[in-house]
């Protein structure tokens, strides 16, 4: 390290892999020079004195008279991440649901129209729908506040989802109707794994209870005996003559 903390690291790679190029080894073939090594001998690597300022992602604090983290990246904030938060703090299940991530061309967004719903031509009813929603109600429609921007999102998806269950549910019908069969649900899954368990518990609480009770049984028996016990070694023996 030279002054003012200038790095000549950068300046000493070139020197660095001659070095190891030419350091003979024993076993093994003959090492290749990289081909970034003549781009490195005739263009080496610069070093500059300061450092680089990041772009401001926002307006500076007037008020602050001796800012701090001048050199530290700033935070990005989107509008749609405190819609997300709330959404799925209210719906966490939704997390749970399948989602497809792979995009045509990266211009997927341009295709939307938020203005006509939360149904989308190529994109399912998701989280992210009800976010979208919110966020161009708030920029498009005049007076309406957050709250109320989510709770017509909001109402719009509980809709679809209706919709969607009803349609899974004729659908499921029809095909029992024709002789299909689904297997049980995962309602009758669940409770019959629900009561595997309580009946196992309540194996191990009877066996639990006998024992309490034998242990007790023992107790009441045995303390009979240890009075008799007791009263008979604290007598004297008879003198002898």
């Amino acid at each position: 390290m030279g002054k003012m903390g200038r790095s000549f690291r950068p300046q000493r790679v070139f020197q660095r892999a001659k070095i190891n190029l030419s350091i003979p080894r024993k076993e093994g073939p003959r090492a290749v020079p990289p081909v970034w090594l003549k781009v490195l001998e005739r263009i080496p690597p610069s070093d500059i004195l300061t450092r680089p300022k990041p772009i401001p992602h926002r307006d500076p604090d007037p008020r602050q008279r001796h800012p701090r983290n001048i050199f530290k990246p700033q935070h990005i904030t989107y509008p749609e991440d405190e819609l997300r938060t709330t959404f799925f703090k209210d719906h966490p299940w939704e997390l749970a649901r399948p989602k497809v991530v792979v995009e045509l061309d990266g211009k997927d967004g341009r295709y939307v129209d938020w203005s006509k719903g939360l149904r989308q031509p190529g994109r399912t009813v998701s989280g992210e729908s009800v976010v979208q929603r919110q966020l161009w109600l708030m920029e498009n429609v005049e007076a309406i506040t957050k709250e109320q921007a989510y709770d017509t999102a909001r109402k719009e998806f509980y809709d679809i989802r209706q919709q969607e269950d009803i349609q899974r549910r004729i659908a499921q019908e029809e095909a029992r109707m024709v002789g299909g069969y689904f297997g049980k649900t995962r309602l009758q899954v669940s409770m019959e794994l629900e009561d595997a368990t309580y009946d196992k518990w309540k194996k191990w609480a009877e066996s639990e209870a006998l024992k309490l009770q034998a242990e007790r049984e023992s107790a009441y028996a045995n303390f009979g005996n240890e009075d008799s016990a007791t009263a008979s070694g604290s007598e004297d023996p008879e003198p002898t003559v």
